[in-house]
């Protein structure tokens, strides 16, 4: 079963890498790490911290470690780590509200089969905890933009068949909607 990062310092690793921001040529091959060459995002996190998240990340498979023709050692996600921060993205979304409501209404509604189930809840589960209203079993309302948003949860579940978005300007109990998010 595949454990949760809970340390702050870790999800910010695990985050500046997926950023970009690479440890390549900052290890060498003793593991010692040159502070003078990190850049400002990875001067914030102490060393010992960082090293033993990296530790821990390379036995978890999260990261690769590749040697350079130099002798230096470059450090990336792997495939599993580029998940894990899909994941962190996910459980850290919000959605934002605009200042003036447009007057439209963006809609989620799924019909996703039984051996999905599992995505299926989350995908109701995660709509719940955006904000959205529940207008129907499989159907969710959201006064402001957030297709985006939408789409990025889709992928995430890998429910792209069964999901449909779209927007309405009429519903027929618009007056409910409205004091159900205070327009």
């Amino acid at each position: 079963m595949e454990r949760k990062i809970r340390s702050p310092i870790k999800r910010k690793v695990l985050l500046l890498l997926e950023a970009g921001l690479v440890l390549g040529d900052r290890f060498h091959k003793r593991r010692r790490l040159n502070l003078k060459a990190l850049s400002r995002a990875w001067r914030g996190i102490n060393r010992s911290e960082l090293a033993y998240a990296l530790r821990d990340f390379r036995y978890r498979r999260l990261v690769d470690y590749r040697e350079q023709n130099d002798g230096s050692i470059k450090i990336e996600l792997s495939e599993l780590g580029r998940r894990r921060v899909l994941r962190f993205k996910v459980e850290e979304m919000t959605l934002s509200k605009a200042k003036k409501w447009d007057g439209r209404w963006r809609v989620v509604f799924f019909d996703v089969p039984e051996k999905k189930r599992k995505g299926r809840d989350a995908l109701r589960q995660k709509l719940r905890e955006l904000g959205f209203h529940e207008w129907q079993k499989s159907v969710f309302v959201y006064p402001h933009p957030c297709r985006d948003e939408v789409d990025f949860i889709v992928e995430f579940f890998e429910l792209r068949p069964y999901v449909r978005y779209a927007e309405l300007t009429a519903p027929t109990n618009e007056a409910e909607l409205r004091l159900r998010f205070n327009l």
